[in-house]
């Protein structure tokens, strides 16, 4: 099984008729896929000039200009109590929160990746120095660069200036991280004079990250919050080489996170539990699987892994992809917001195909828009760029 991935993979990144087999459609080119999709993009992002939180004032932020602030998404002010504490309305995005950093991060979350995925591709120095500018604006210019924590996050008005669960925010940076591992794997144009300033800023993040109180309270989340902090953690650890990151967040995967929230027939009960099960249920997965992905160091091994009761990523794809070919068929109510903007281009199914070796799931996850244009679809899409996953 393991040469059978590793033959695919191959295949996926050096054509279509690297691997196939009898009666078996080839697989994809991913390259190829990728650079008609990518080069247009990429190419209009050469000339824009990096805008990071200094830039976004945040009227309601207690902290300086470089500090990250969000206001959290399902908070409402309260009809009973006009100009006290925000109110709870589950799945229901109030669409006057103060989202300015939070957009910001996301558009560089974006770019970045899309800059790096399409030097990798061409080899055009060009696409490389303009991801440089970004790298080098949000971690090392000491006028622009975020303070590396995020101990304002998703705030709520009139309780508190910030929460734990904030901490997903920075989900968005993932892909960054890996943009940047494949710039110093293949010593990308002007990745050496701001390398040391990227990685300190990272290494202080994930210091943060691993010890501060927001932090471990948020690995301790036992839904999709505990699922974003692992694979932060295992994306920034990897850049970083820290190996003692990368082995608690493997036995976490094993012993907590898998256990915890996959049952043996595949279900995410934690998330079908929530307003938009269909949508959190998605999100949860593919984040599960590009965790399971990193941690293995892409052999999806931990995606076909699975515990002694049957619980396993690869099941929990297997129940989702389903509802992923066909939503009609989803047993559950629709998701009280955003119900048509899913699904996208689920990455789980990418990875789960390479894992399990299963060419239907790789067929399916082809046919699905790769570039969501609905702002909240987008936020909860954060692995975009498949090339920066199959290599370094």
């Amino acid at each position: 099984m393991i040469a059978r991935r590793t033959l695919l993979l191959a295949a996926l990144l050096a054509g279509p008729a690297a691997y196939a087999r009898p009666g078996v459609r080839p697989y994809p080119d991913i390259r190829a896929i990728e650079r008609r999709r990518l080069l247009p993009r990429a190419t209009a992002l050469l000339d824009g000039a990096p805008r990071t939180i200094a830039a976004i004032n945040a009227p309601r932020s207690p902290a300086g200009p470089q500090d990250y602030y969000s206001e959290g998404d399902y908070w409402w002010p309260d009809p009973a109590n006009p100009g006290g504490a925000y109110i709870r309305r589950d799945g229901r995005s109030n669409p006057d929160k103060f989202d300015g950093h939070r957009d910001a991060l996301i558009a560089f979350g974006r770019d970045v990746p899309t800059l790096a995925a399409a030097w990798d591709l061409t080899g055009d120095p060009r696409f490389a120095r303009a991801a440089m500018r970004h790298l080098d604006a949000w971690f090392v210019d000491p006028a622009t660069r975020m303070n590396p924590d995020l101990a304002h996050a998703q705030a709520i008005i009139g309780v508190n200036s910030g929460r734990a669960i904030g901490v997903i925010d920075t989900l968005q940076i993932v892909e960054v991280a890996r943009a940047a591992t494949l710039f110093a794997a293949r010593q990308a144009p002007g990745y050496a004079a701001i390398r040391v300033g990227v990685e300190r800023w990272f290494t202080d993040y994930l210091d943060w990250l691993t010890t501060s109180p927001f932090g471990i309270e948020e690995r301790d989340q036992q839904n999709n919050h505990g699922t974003c902090w692992l694979l932060q953690a295992a994306a920034f650890a990897t850049l970083l080489d820290r190996k003692p990151v990368l082995d608690a967040a493997r036995a976490r995967l094993q012993t907590v996170i898998i256990p915890s929230q996959i049952e043996p027939d595949g279900r995410q009960p934690l998330e079908l539990a929530r307003t938009k099960p269909y949508a959190y249920s998605l999100f949860n997965l593919d984040v599960l699987a590009a965790a399971a992905w990193l941690l293995a160091e892409r052999s999806g091994a931990l995606i076909a892994w699975q515990t002694s009761d049957g619980r396993s990523i690869g099941g929990a794809i297997a129940w989702m992809a389903p509802f992923i070919a066909d939503k009609r068929q989803w047993p559950l109510a629709p998701d009280i917001e955003y119900w048509d903007g899913f699904p996208v281009r689920q990455p789980s199914l990418l990875f789960g195909a390479l894992a399990l070796d299963r060419p239907g799931w790789l067929e399916l996850w082809q046919r699905l828009d790769p570039d969501p244009k609905i702002g909240e679809v987008l936020r909860n899409f954060p692995v975009r760029q498949p090339l920066l996953w199959l290599k370094d």
